[in-house]
């Protein structure tokens, strides 16, 4: 049975200013041949189905990159199932902004099904009847009978687009926060149109997995839909121009979630490689390949929420996943907490070396991100000036003369401060309140920024320091905390880091909170004697490499992937 035709949203192109020609140009990347096939063949969209019967989108078809592939397959399986290609006079919808790459789309379609041996009204009926100029974010199927969408959308920053029809895409669309590209708008769209069961096979970008404008996307895909595959092509000639564009082709299918795909591939993956990889995924291997054209593995679950994405190899991502699995998160552990240093909003103000600048009391001694440099805390002198008494609230600064003058002095700079003109009567506030207790307590320390894992040690007690908002810390009530500083020592944990974090440029990692709180750790009570001595051991000798060996036997590995 034919699936019926699409209803279409009725905005009026007409009514809103065009998107600049130039706008448009700037964001078509034409696909290879061979890279269109794969996308075909991982939606199974193949000759061997009637595809008379499915209907396909391509939501932004240029110049007919895949119309031409697409034309083909569907007139080979009319010939295969005896039907006229006017039968398939519904079994495609192409469009496209640019006048003139709507004219070169129909003209490609017509020439390959003419070749095709079939007659040359009908081949042009089926050309003029696929391919439309539209606006596909405006003019979307309303209804979820689409079978595929395929394609490569554009890349168009929401910034070059005129403001109204910006702000249309935005509601009609809402994953498209913050400064995404347009693109995100192509995606949700395309997932929305599909019907049970339905396909999306898109090569793209791939920065949305991974920042803070695909948050939203992301949660689309983890509630509503699955990841079938997903394969990185960074390094991969896929693109008939040279183009710095970062690229995966992405699979999703409106269903629940089941094992997914990750691939990873070298700048020599080609045409033969992409058929090897394709193999390998139609035979429903379990086992890791790895080839020197391309890695990959086949994980059994794929990640939720609006979290971004992991990545790294293919073998390690299933490693992490496993692990996640088989044991409780860092930030999911009872009695353990991970939390920032104080933010002060005046540092110039608040932080000092001077041990007489205010009465002895109102001075805490303070871990900076310099202090942590040897991998022992080594104080350098400074102090945070504090307002809060040990109840969470203001000193009166009538009781404490030095600190009452000093603050006057720089009141100026104090009150300038948001949160100081958000509640003016409490001028002389830091933006985070000074936890009492916390400079005792024992924590590790970690600096914001840094090449690899670099937990240091606050033994607390009197002696203990309060941590600078550049520092992250963790306290707990169940961990030996020298045990714990080998375990995250390691380049198990460390992975978990580079898996989520931020690259920063020189490879520099963000070790924030919400990346350490995704560390997978065993039960402290289920380590041995041995294995307790071993992390301790290497984390007092800063040991890396011994804290990875030691780490892999309380995971239960046998070896780290590269």
């Amino acid at each position: 049975m034919r699936t019926p035709a699409l209803a279409i949203n009725p905005v009026p192109r007409a009514a809103l200013a065009d998107i600049p020609d130039e706008a448009v140009e700037h964001g078509e990347v034409f696909t290879r041949d061979w890279i269109v096939g794969l996308i075909l063949d991982l939606v199974g969209y193949r000759p061997d189905q009637d595809l008379s019967l499915l209907r396909l989108v391509e939501p932004a078809c240029g110049t007919g990159a895949f119309l031409g592939m697409i034309a083909q397959r569907v007139s080979d399986s009319c010939h295969k199932h005896e039907r006229d290609i006017t039968d398939a006079l519904e079994a495609v919808m192409a469009s496209d902004l640019l006048p003139r790459n709507v004219a070169a789309s129909r003209a490609l379609v017509e020439r390959v099904l003419t070749a095709e041996g079939w007659a040359s009204d009908s081949a042009s009926h089926v050309a003029q009847t696929w391919v439309r100029r539209a606006d596909y974010l405006l003019e979307q199927p309303l209804d979820t009978q689409v079978d595929v969408v395929v394609g490569n959308p554009p890349y168009i920053r929401l910034e070059d687009l005129p403001e109204e029809r910006m702000n249309l895409y935005r509601a009609l669309w809402p994953t498209m926060v913050g400064r995404a590209d347009i693109y995100v708008g192509f995606f949700e769209a395309a997932l929305r149109s599909l019907r049970a069961g339905g396909r999306l096979g898109f090569i793209c970008a791939d920065r949305w997995m991974r920042n803070q404008y695909g948050r939203e996307l992301r949660r689309l895909v983890g509630d509503e839909f699955a990841l079938d595959a997903c394969i990185t092509m960074h390094d991969v000639d896929a693109f008939e121009e040279q183009v710095s564009a970062y690229p995966a082709v992405t699979i999703l299918r409106r269903g629940v979630q089941n094992s997914a795909v990750v691939a990873d591939t070298t700048s020599r993956f080609g045409e033969a490689a992409a058929q090897d990889l394709l193999s390998w995924i139609d035979r429903r291997e379990d086992q890791p390949l790895r080839k020197e054209t391309f890695e990959v593995a086949r994980m059994p679950h794929w990640f939720s929420g609006d979290d971004m994405w992991p990545s790294g190899s293919p073998a390690r991502l299933a490693v992490l996943e496993d692990l996640t699995e088989r044991f409780t998160t860092l930030g999911q552990t009872p009695g353990v907490r991970v939390g920032i240093g104080i933010a002060t909003g005046a540092d110039k103000v608040f932080i000092t070396r001077d041990p007489d600048l205010v009465e002895t009391d109102r001075l805490l001694r303070m871990s900076m991100v310099r202090d942590t440099t040897s991998g022992r805390l080594e104080w350098s002198g400074h102090y945070l000036v504090n307002p809060w008494d040990a109840t969470g609230n203001l000193v009166d600064l009538e009781q404490y003369p030095k600190l009452r003058r000093y603050l006057t002095r720089n009141a100026i700079d104090l009150r300038s401060r948001y949160v100081a003109r958000k509640s003016p009567d409490k001028w002389y506030k830091t933006i985070d309140k000074v936890e009492p207790g916390l400079r005792q307590r024992p924590k590790l320390l970690f600096p914001d920024m840094k090449l690899s894992s670099h937990p240091v040690l606050d033994k607390g007690g009197e002696d203990g320091y309060y941590p600078h908002h550049n520092l992250y810390f963790i306290t707990s009530d169940v961990w030996d905390l020298e045990a714990l500083g080998g375990l995250l020592l390691s380049k198990v944990a460390e992975s978990f880091v580079e898996a989520y974090a931020v690259k920063m440029r020189g490879k520099t990692l963000r070790f924030q909170a919400q990346y350490l709180r995704r560390i997978p750790v065993p039960d402290p009570a289920a380590l041995t004697e041995a294995q307790k001595e071993q992390l301790i051991d290497a984390f007092q000798k800063r040991d890396v490499e011994a804290a990875t060996s030691a780490a892999l036997d309380v995971y239960g590995l046998t070896e780290w992937p590269g």
